[in-house]
C-alpha cells in the first residue's frame, strides 16, 4: 500500500480550497483518505496555509511520499 500526501479540492466554483490528506496512492482525487494534515487557501485575499507539521513529520517517517504539487506547495510556504 503505497501512501501520498496530496490535495484534494474542496470549495465552489471559482472559489478553490484545498485539503492536505493522506491516501492511497491510486485513490482517486477527492476519494477517501486515510488522515487530514492541513488545508490551504489559494486566493490572493486570504492565501491560508495550515499543516499539522508533527502528523507531516510522523507521515514521512511511515514512508508517505509527496506529489509533486504538494512537494512544491510546502516547499514554497514552510521555509
Amino acid at each position: 500500500m503505497a501512501l501520498r500526501i496530496k490535495l484534494t479540492r474542496i470549495g465552489r466554483r471559482n472559489d478553490p480550497k484545498y485539503r492536505i490528506i493522506v491516501a492511497e496512492a491510486r485513490s482517486k482525487r477527492d476519494g477517501s483518505y486515510i488522515d487530514l494534515i492541513g488545508r490551504y487557501d489559494p486566493l490572493p485575499t486570504t492565501h491560508i496555509l495550515e499543516v499539522d507539521k508533527q502528523k507531516l513529520r510522523e507521515w514521512l517517517g511511515k514512508g508517505a511520499q509527496l506529489t509533486k504539487g504538494t512537494a512544491r506547495l510546502l516547499r514554497h510556504h514552510l521555509k
